[in-house]
Order: structure tokens, then sequence, then C-alpha cells
């Protein structure tokens, strides 16, 4: 009697090995086929949602100007998202925001700094 080794079903041609452990290949093309592109290649990205997310942290961090920069810069560039000229993106929220908070501690700094000054010109 004749047997077959493993891997190789009785019928096939010799040499033949059967793999039950791959996936067929997909319907359609070869492996090589273009894919689509992530996200279905909708619109682009903001071009200055990098630039707001930068300002918004430098106006937390070390200048205050630069997070009214971010707000104003943040609230044009979610005009122009709403309009649907961009996509969202998270950097344009995420710098808009802390322009946001950048903007109100800065007015917060300068309130207690001038609270400062006028209880010690009264205490003078």
């Amino acid at each position: 009697m004749v047997t077959t080794p493993p891997g190789i079903r009785p019928g096939l041609m010799k040499g033949v090995v059967v793999s039950y452990n791959q996936p067929p290949p997909p319907p359609g093309g070869a492996y090589g086929a273009p894919q689509p592109a992530y996200g279905g290649g909708g619109q682009a990205e903001h071009p200055q949602g990098t630039m707001i997310l930068i300002l918004g942290i430098a106006g937390i961090v070390c200048c205050g100007i630069a997070a009214i920069v971010a707000w104003v810069m943040g609230n044009k560039a979610q005009k122009e998202i709403d309009a649907g000229q961009y996509a969202p993106t998270s950097g344009v929220k995420i710098g808009r925001i802390l322009g946001m908070i950048g903007t109100i501690l800065m007015i917060v700094g300068a309130v207690f700094y001038l609270l400062f000054f006028v209880v010690l010109a009264a205490n003078s």
C-alpha cells in the first residue's frame, strides 16, 4: 500500500503541498495591488494645525502672547474646518484650547501683578 506524506492529499500532483493555515489570496488582484489610503483619502489636514499647537504650548509654558495668537489662529482654522475646506484635526482643537487657557492664565497673572503693586503702594 502506498501512503502519502503529510500535507499532500491523495489525487493531487506529486510534490504539491496544501496548507490549511494560510488565508486565500485576495479576490480580484495580486498581492501587490495598490490599497486605498487610510481614512478614505478624504480631505487634507489644516496646514497651520501644527503651528497652532506649538503656539498654544508656548503660550502656557513661556510666552503669554503666543497663547493669544494660538487662540485667534485656532478660531480662524476652526471656521475653515467647519466650512468643509479641511479635515478636522486634533492639533487645531488642542492648540486652540491651550491658547484659551494660556490667555486666561495671562490675564489672571496680570490682575494679580497689578493688585500686588496697588497693595504695595497703599502700604507705603
